[in-house]
């Protein structure tokens, strides 16, 4: 297939009508741009821009994040979601600092082997910091260069998924790379947020209208082709909130894998009587305790959804006092679980419920 010459029309786009304005676009250094670049995966800007300076302001560079405690990191990050992230994140940091001696290597493939770094993001790192001539494959650029080449392979297949990126390397800038590169990389990420968008294309005002083969044949929404759909589920979860008298409630740190992982949470059962049970016969024996259904409501996950149903149960002191804070578990007021990793649904409950 003869590629169409895209580059120079997208470098010009982008310095004309692209964002230019954005805080992680004022720099070359790897660990803001790795930053953004992460907190940018399935987050929108306006999102990301509080948390990345306040992000900033507690970890200034790679150094600090390494030291911080994985909660710190955690408590930082609630609310953004897909909390893998904040994990590699903290774990990607400690290892620029032992592996690299707290410098980012600067070539893509070397970034690619770090944890959380993906083929893309390694790109979009090592165009934007060292002008590497790598290409980008977010879900924007592709649905940009698989409309612009018509590519009807089905990306469910490893074979055209490969093929893809071997023509988003054609693709990219051959002259001037220092200038070119980032802009190129930067404004096909514009063209997909703005011009290039899901339904209905703004076709008539994008810089690539004249190069378009899906736009020349009235297709675009057709493009990108993946036949292979992830099946949405769901779960009735049951949140044992519970109560010490003090406005302290009792938190444990949920396994390392799975929903909400590495964070703290109310315990969780998957009935009502599951949790009346533990409540009976692991803190109050033969005692009833005063119960108190709160509204249950729904949490959406990207292929989950999560029906939550709180359960408000008060403890007396001494029967408080039974139940012993572990390393991974504790009694925290409003003031303490404003320092812990939450999930965003779990902050909000404790904030309007109980704080």
């Amino acid at each position: 297939m003869n590629l169409p010459s895209i580059a120079p029309a997208v470098v010009q786009w982008q310095a004309s009508h692209g964002r230019n304005h954005l805080p992680w676009q004022q720099t070359r250094d790897p660990y803001r741009v790795w930053l953004s670049e992460i907190m940018l995966q399935q987050t929108q800007v306006s999102t990301v821009l509080g948390y990345y300076q306040r992000f900033l302001d507690a970890f200034p560079d790679v150094a600090s994040l390494a030291a911080a405690p994985q909660d710190a990191v955690l408590a930082l990050w609630s609310g953004l979601g897909y909390y893998s992230r904040a994990r590699n994140l903290h774990k990607c940091a400690q290892a620029v600092m032992e592996l690299w001696g707290g410098e980012f290597p600067c070539t893509a493939e070397e970034l690619a082997s770090l944890p959380g770094i993906g083929r893309s993001t390694a790109g979009a790192i090592a165009s934007f910091c060292f002008s590497e001539r790598v290409p980008i494959l977010d879900a924007n650029v592709r649905r940009v260069l698989t409309r612009v080449l018509a590519f009807d392979g089905d990306l469910a297949q490893s074979r055209n998924e490969k093929l893809l990126w071997e023509q988003a390397q054609q693709l990219c800038p051959t002259q001037d790379l220092e200038a070119a590169m980032p802009r190129y990389t930067q404004g096909m990420m514009d063209l997909g947020a703005s011009i290039c968008t899901p339904r209905k294309p703004s076709c008539l005002v994008c810089p690539l209208h004249g190069e378009c083969r899906a736009g020349r044949a009235g297709n675009p929404e057709n493009y990108p082709v993946r036949t292979r759909k992830l099946k949405r589920s769901s779960e009735s979860w049951w949140l044992l909130i519970a109560m010490d008298g003090q406005s302290r409630v009792w938190l444990q740190k949920r396994p390392q894998a799975g929903i909400w992982a590495g964070l703290y949470s109310p315990p969780v059962f998957d009935s009502y009587a599951a949790l009346k049970q533990f409540v009976q016969t692991s803190w109050l024996g033969t005692e009833e305790p005063a119960w108190q259904d709160l509204p249950a409501f729904l949490h959406v996950l990207t292929h989950k959804d999560l029906h939550l149903h709180p359960v408000l149960v008060s403890l007396d002191k001494a029967r408080a006092a039974m139940v012993a804070e572990a390393g991974e578990a504790c009694w925290a007021d409003a003031v303490a679980w404003a320092d812990l990793g939450l999930p965003a649904p779990i902050r909000k409950l404790l904030d309007s419920e109980l704080a």
